[in-house]
């Protein structure tokens, strides 16, 4: 057994540590990319962003490479790291037609709804709403908020990550990991102007009460249904 004071929980206290201090940085890191303040094909200099957040450049590094997954930024050899442009829309649609398989089977094997699985999707369900009306209002009053936002689409994304956690498929689960970190570059484009937040907080609040229903089919159906709605609502947007 290790005890409070040998080495091996001092190591771990510090993994911990770092791995929050990295995890800081791609917040932050995040946000400024998600804010359009960093132009498509800027430059990312690691040593530069590590001075102004004041940390060492290991960290950023770090980030670097979570954030190359979400393919938000891009690496050349002995170049570095650029800010890759937003999604296409022959892309945007590659990315909805993957969410829709995904989703939709994810919703089909986690029917039925256990009672733990409810409690949690209506959190969550609450959760957006409530962000949601935060972003109605700054969006009456004139204000573009990047960090509400933010919390916004998180919000959105963890409704989602319910079902996925309830669907019994690891694999599914990976995947939808996956997926979801290209979404901040569907996010991008956007970030300014979420024009959709009613339509998504009656389709999430349709997709909970399907799980707490008698039909089978239902929380599939509106999942897909959700899906769709939202695929048609961005490609309305990137075609303005």
């Amino acid at each position: 057994m290790v005890s409070a004071g040998d080495g091996g929980l001092r190591g771990l206290d510090s993994t911990i540590e770092r791995r929050g201090l990295r995890d800081h940085v791609y917040d932050r890191i995040l946000r400024l990319l998600l804010s359009g303040e960093a132009a498509p094909g800027a430059r990312l200099s690691i040593d530069t962003i590590a001075r102004q957040l004041d940390v060492s450049p290991t960290p950023v590094r770090e980030a670097m490479v979570q954030l190359e997954r979400t393919g938000l930024v891009t690496r050349e050899a002995l170049k570095g790291y650029r800010v890759a442009p937003p999604l296409g829309v022959a892309q945007l649609r590659e990315l909805f037609d993957a969410r829709i398989m995904l989703e939709s089977r994810a919703a089909r094997l986690a029917t039925p709804a256990t009672p733990a699985m409810l409690d949690e999707l209506r959190a969550a369900e609450e959760t957006h709403r409530r962000i949601g009306e935060q972003v109605i209002t700054a969006l009456r009053a004139g204000d573009t908020d990047v960090e509400l936002t933010t919390s916004y689409f998180a919000a959105d994304a963890a409704f989602h990550r319910v079902v996925f956690d309830h669907c019994g498929n690891r694999y599914l689960s990976d995947m939808s990991e996956s997926l979801g970190a290209q979404l901040h570059r569907m996010r991008q484009s956007v970030l300014h102007g979420v024009t959709d937040v009613r339509e998504a907080i009656a389709e999430h609040e349709a997709i909970a009460d399907a799980f707490a229903g008698n039909d089978p089919d239902a929380p599939e159906r509106l999942m897909q249904h959700h899906i769709e709605q939202v695929r048609a609502r961005s490609l309305d947007l990137e075609q303005v």
